[in-house]
Formats: C-alpha cells, sequence, structure tokens
C-alpha cells in the first residue's frame, strides 16, 4: 500500500490550537507522516495566522510517537545550512529518528521582501542552495570536522557558505543524520541536486504524467552519478478540493474547472474519486502522497478523506 500523508501551510492560518488537534488528528487516524511549509507570509494578501516551523516541529517530536514529519521545505534563502543541519539532527534524536528534513532554495518573493532577506535570481539562488546542500551534508555525515569553501572564496563573492574545521556534536544518533529532502520538478537545476544529495524527491503539483516523465529523469540523473534509482524515495505533494459529499465538494470547488485540476497536481471530487486519482501517481511510480489539507477547522473532512484513502491504493 502506497504511503498517505497530509501536508499543511503553516502560513495560511495555522495556530497552535488548530496545528495540535489537526496533528493528534494525523497520527491517530493513521497517516504516514505530517508535513508543513516553512513561509512567514503567503504570496499575496491578506495576512493570517502563521505558525514558526521549527518550534512547531520540536512539539511533534514530543508530542506524537509514531509519524514521520517535517518542513516541506526550509528556504536556504532565510535559513541559514549550519542552523538548519543543527537544528534539525536535534529535532530529530528528539523524536526518535523520525525528521525528514526538507530542503529548498526558496521561492515567495513577498516574504522575502517584507523580512528582507535576499531571494536573488533564479541562478544565484541555486549556486546558494547547492552551497548550502554541501554545507548540510558534510556536518551531518562526517564523524570527523570538515571544511568547505573558505572565508576569503565567500569574501570574494564565489561561494555563500564555508566551514573551517567545523563538526557537529552530538552527533546524529541516525548515522548520516535524518535524510534529506529535496522539493521541486525543474529538470534542469531540481531534479540534478537531487540526484547528488537528496535521500527523497519531493514533486510539487506535478499531473501524474509530469511526475512520470520526471521520475524517469532522475533514473537517468541517478544512474549517471553511480547511485541507484532505489537510493531516492520518491513522494508527491499535491492539492486537494475534497467534499465528504457531492454538495460540499461542490461548494468547496465554486467556480474551478475541475477537468483541469489533475494536470496542475490537483485531487479533487468525493472518496471514489481521489482514490482514483491517486492511483494514477502510485503507478507513476509515487511511494508517498503528501496531500495539502487547507481545512484547518474540519477534522471531520479529515476523517472522512482517511478512510476513504488509507490502505485503498
Amino acid at each position: 500500500m502506497t504511503d498517505i500523508s497530509i501536508m499543511l501551510e503553516g502560513q495560511d492560518g495555522l495556530n497552535w490550537s488548530n496545528f495540535q488537534r489537526l496533528a493528534r488528528a494525523v497520527e491517530d487516524l493513521g497517516f504516514a507522516s505530517l508535513h508543513r511549509s516553512d513561509h512567514f507570509v503567503n504570496a499575496r494578501p491578506p495576512d493570517v495566522d502563521s505558525l514558526p516551523l521549527w518550534p512547531s516541529l520540536t512539539w511533534l517530536a514530543t508530542h506524537t510517537q509514531r509519524i514521520e514529519f517535517g518542513p516541506l521545505v526550509t528556504p536556504m534563502s532565510f535559513r541559514h545550512p549550519v542552523h538548519t543541519a543543527r537544528t534539525g539532527a536535534a529535532v530529530d534524536d528528539l523524536s526518535g529518528g523520525r525528521l525528514w528534513l526538507g530542503v529548498g532554495a526558496g521561492w515567495n518573493e513577498r516574504e522575502h521582501q517584507n523580512y528582507g532577506f535576499p531571494l536573488l535570481g533564479v541562478k544565484e539562488r541555486f549556486d546558494r542552495f547547492r552551497d548550502g546542500l554541501e554545507v548540510i551534508t558534510r556536518l551531518l555525515r562526517s564523524d570527523e570536522h570538515v571544511s568547505y569553501q573558505s572565508r576569503e572564496a565567500v569574501e570574494r563573492g564565489e561561494a555563500y557558505y564555508y566551514l573551517e574545521d567545523a563538526i557537529l556534536l552530538p552527533r546524529p544518533q541516525r548515522p548520516g543524520g535524518p535524510p534529506i529532502l529535496i522539493g521541486g520538478n525543474g529538470p534542469k537545476l531540481t531534479l540534478p541536486l537531487v540526484a547528488e544529495y537528496a535521500d527523497i524527491w519531493n514533486a510539487v503539483f506535478a499531473s501524474p504524467q509530469t511526475f512520470a516523465e520526471r521520475n524517469r529523469q532522475l533514473d537517468e540523473m541517478l544512474e549517471a552519478r553511480g547511485r541507484q534509482p532505489s537510493d531516492v524515495r520518491r513522494t508527491a505533494m499535491v492539492g486537494l478540493i475534497f467534499g465528504r459529499d457531492e454538495r460540499q465538494y461542490r461548494e468547496r470547488l465554486g467556480s474551478r474547472d475541475e477537468s483541469k485540476l489533475l494536470e496542475r497536481g490537483v485531487l479533487w471530487g468525493t472518496a471514489s474519486r481521489i482514490v482514483d486519482q491517486i492511483a494514477e501517481y502510485v503507478s507513476a511510480g509515487a511511494e508517498r502522497i503528501m496531500i495539502q489539507y487547507l481545512y484547518l477547522d474540519d477534522l471531520d473532512s479529515l476523517e472522512a478523506l482517511a478512510d476513504a484513502v488509507i490502505g485503498k491504493v
């Protein structure tokens, strides 16, 4: 059976009250994991409650026992990779080894402008992301002191980060630390980084057809680097417009064209339709489906979704 997980948008009305209720429900209902975004604000107003990422993951580490969890994803653009590695290793240890360390380059222009973080152009952003991945993986995976780049290279603008005789102590309880997840669909910039650094690839709002194509491309990139396709787990984050019955579904659908939703990576409909759509991703190679759940105050729909999909695909 395919793992089914829940993904929450941390900046879209999430607060301690609804987060704790949802987290307990995700664990109790049998979902495989709970993931959440790392943003200050949405890409467009209005601004609503936004629960900070790492405090919420630390709470999950000590208030759940079974589910895996992690950021989907934490950006390199406003989180220094040394802090990400240290915090990720500590939260993983605290949870008994249940964290997936999802990282990304950053993309939300509005939050970077509002809070004063440089997003950079696309090429520079991914150069910085690659540097950050080197820092994170070296700190997590080496039991010896490590160096990377140099202070002078950073000062000359040839690098974004450096390590000088650095080590992460205490060492992560899991050898190599928590698994690294990289999210994104781009075949030119993102997938090569997945092939080089990641343990998990997460496609984002991709249709089943796009997922299958990128999945094949990733296999080829892994083999070119001397890695096996099985070295990287394949997951998909998808949207959701779901109703417990046809009436509720139609209310939530509104004026959107349902015939275009799946090609945009959005599951739609009532229970039987959702199961059939998930099956398309499974056929395309997805090992875990992470469903973006936006109905933060509707636990009844979350329970209905669990009943509909867990163990059915």
